[in-house]
């Protein structure tokens, strides 16, 4: 079972220097706004993916006047324990050590020590745009393969340099139409790659979700989902072929797997426009918790599940029948927050398990 054992944070968002040992598989941390309950658990997601859960800018996670911060964590997985140091000095490179040796790729660690966020933002995957579900997949599959997120990265740069090259076409007013070719060719390998593992990944997903949605709704709706990409029916040399004189025009790439969805449905109409706020955020879990399936069958164990103040978004017996899954039914190690530390401790009671109830 993989278990976090102990954090310690210094210059990171709000805390000074604090340490956390987390001494049971279920966790409970409590407190009022701002005493930094989402900031631990962004500490724990952060020496998992090297990467905050909820700032693309790093410097959004340093403390206030100091000019970096460092993250450790204790994680323990079948008898064996690992250090994770991230440091980052805000000028010069990022530092990432796993039992004290620094990873040439950061890349390399990612889906070693597995991990699911579900926090109040999430909803704007279900709501959002398609960006927010392509994120979603690339989290998960990144988490699950080995290269695929080496792909993405090939593919992104390759997708910038298409882009730029067309905005030059506009500017200099003439073509390089072998150049183009050249890129679109570049593109056309981790383009297919992405797809295969996407369309693999949403095949055994959906079935999950639509699971999940049942049990955690409990009243007979019927979700569907669908995953959309061109590349289900063209390949993708015919796609950027066909796209090419619509690239020039708008200077930009409009066909690929960098726009692929997700789509919903609820009762066979469109999700986004019928369904209630409940609705909603009972998809959400739905979605979060086959990814935490997904991983777990995967791996060959549970990855660490963080909720974020989840008692917000759902009421007293779907937020019941959520706990019961994710800590009575599951192995894994489980992070719970939340502001009120009555209701938290009388949830985590009625679990009739051991947990550990942290008040900040």
């Amino acid at each position: 079972m993989l278990q976090l054992t102990k954090i310690s944070l210094t210059q990171f968002k709000n805390y000074s220097f604090s340490t956390f040992d987390f001494t049971e598989r279920v966790v409970g941390i409590c407190g009022l706004n701002g005493k930094g309950k989402t900031n631990l658990l962004d500490a724990i997601y952060y020496n998992c993916f090297t990467k905050s859960y909820f700032f693309k800018n790093d410097t959004l996670n340093i403390q206030f006047e100091n000019d970096g911060f460092r993250l450790e964590s204790i994680i323990e997985n079948k008898e064996e324990k690992f250090k994770i140091v991230c440091i980052n000095r805000m000028v010069g490179k990022k530092e990432l050590l796993l039992n004290d040796v620094p990873y040439s790729r950061f890349s390399e660690h990612i889906g070693k020590f597995p991990a699911v966020m579900i926090a109040p933002d999430d909803i704007g995957m279900i709501m959002g745009g398609s960006e927010e579900r392509r994120r979603f997949m690339d989290t998960a599959i990144s988490q699950m393969q080995g290269d695929y997120l080496q792909h993405l990265i090939i593919y992104n740069k390759v997708l910038q340099q298409r882009n730029s090259l067309l905005k030059r076409f506009a500017e200099e007013g003439k073509t390089d139409w072998p150049l183009l070719e050249v890129l679109d060719e570049q593109l056309i390998a981790p383009g297919n790659y992405i797809y295969d593992k996407r369309k693999a990944f949403t095949a055994q997903l959906i079935p999950l979700v639509e699971k999940f949605y049942q049990q955690i709704a409990d009243n007979g709706e019927q979700i569907a989902l669908q995953y959309e990409s061109r590349l289900n029916d063209s390949s993708f040399y015919e796609l950027l072929n066909n796209f090419r004189q619509k690239d020039f025009l708008l200077q930009r790439s409009n066909t690929g797997i960098h726009k692929d969805d997700i789509q919903f449905q609820l009762n066979g109409q469109v999700f986004k426009t019928t369904a209630s706020q409940g609705q909603r955020k009972s998809l959400l879990f739905a979605l979060k918790l086959a990814e935490f399936e997904l991983l777990k069958t995967n791996k060959g164990f549970a990855p660490l599940l963080l909720l974020d103040d989840v008692f917000e978004k759902l009421d007293d017996n779907r937020m019941q029948q959520l706990l019961h899954w994710v800590c009575n039914k599951n192995e894994g190690q489980v992070f719970i927050t939340d502001t009120h530390k009555e209701r938290l401790q009388q949830a985590l009671e009625n679990l009739f398990t051991k947990y550990q109830l942290i008040d900040l």
